[in-house]
């Protein structure tokens, strides 16, 4: 027993040495997505006031080892990462963070600090403060610079959206997915679930999968509801917007690529070809606002359909 506590103590201080090493950089003369590129393991960039406020999205790219931060639809953070090793790897899709802790210990791995621990799955994978050498080298969790850790912990909120990819992603400006204008498709009202008390308030997530032909609608990390979606000619990969802001000039999005195709400007037609019953339309108009993410995939949400199934969430109890 006393051998497994002083192993726990010794793993613990190996983490906190990594993590002291951690340091922000300038940004210089380049935007943060030139600077990231160039940053050193545990190094990171932060500069929030070119966003003051507005929606946020955090992408984690496990390819690049590095994680962004989106507020408004702009860049004011990016950071080294380290991410799940070889048989432990990092699960892609998207989630919400589901729980929230300054100061936090693994129940699996000997008690092992996880700083500003931020939960995305119930089965033990989350966003915290760790020892940054490079490369994966996680359990799963995606370990961030202890600055970074703390800035980030600052300005999320539960039920928010983090997106983890293993390509290559690249932010650029869309039109508002225009769903409650599109054409209306027949579909009885029992293929219409709606029952938004399950989450009265929180940040809104909506996926459709062209495979289904069905979208998903979560609040605040909780699924509310769903309904028919039909999607007009080819959808290949799998595609995020998140709900910029709105002006007179209509909805602002930004769109991320997640399936490592060819970035291509996006023309408001695109979204003619999204069509759903008038009553589903309706009832997602009512929930949208800056800070939803709509993510659009060519694969199924169910397990064992053809295609490969996308993660949303691992489930709504604590394993």
């Amino acid at each position: 027993m006393q051998s497994k506590v002083r192993i726990g103590m010794a793993c613990a201080a190996l983490v906190w040495a990594g993590i002291a090493s951690a340091q922000q950089v300038p940004i210089g003369s380049g935007s943060i997505i030139q600077t990231v590129a160039t940053l050193k393991a545990g190094q990171f960039v932060w500069v929030p006031d070119v966003a003051p406020s507005g929606p946020l999205l955090v992408v984690v790219n496990t390819r690049t080892q590095r994680a962004t931060v989106f507020r408004n639809g702009v860049p004011i953070g990016a950071s080294t990462i380290s991410t799940g090793k070889a048989g432990h790897e990092t699960p892609t899709g998207i989630f919400a963070i589901l729980q929230k802790q300054v100061e936090h210990y693994s129940s699996k791995y000997d008690n092992a600090p996880m700083p500003y621990m931020q939960r995305v799955t119930w089965g033990g994978v989350a966003l915290h403060a760790g020892h940054l050498p490079g490369y994966p080298a996680s359990h799963g969790c995606i370990r961030l610079p202890l600055g970074f850790a703390r800035l980030l912990y600052g300005v999320t909120k539960v039920g928010m959206t983090v997106v983890i990819t293993d390509a290559a992603t690249t932010p650029r400006i869309a039109a508002g997915p225009e769903l409650i204008a599109a054409p209306e498709v027949a579909a009885s009202p029992a293929s219409i679930e709606w029952h938004p008390q399950s989450a009265p308030a929180g940040p809104v997530s909506i996926v459709i999968s062209a495979a289904d032909r069905r979208a998903v609608v979560l609040r605040n990390g909780v699924v509310i509801g769903g309904g028919p979606v039909t999607v007009d000619g080819v959808i290949s990969g799998t595609f995020a917007y998140a709900f910029r802001n709105q002006d007179a000039a209509g909805q602002h999005w930004i769109q991320l690529d997640l399936g490592g195709g060819t970035a291509e400007a996006v023309q408001p037609s695109e979204w003619k070809r999204f069509q759903a019953p008038e009553p589903f339309r309706k009832l997602v108009a009512g929930i949208v606002v800056p800070g939803t993410t709509v993510v659009v995939t060519a694969d199924s949400l169910k397990q064992g359909e053809a295609g490969t199934a996308l993660t949303i969430l691992e489930g709504t109890d604590e394993k």
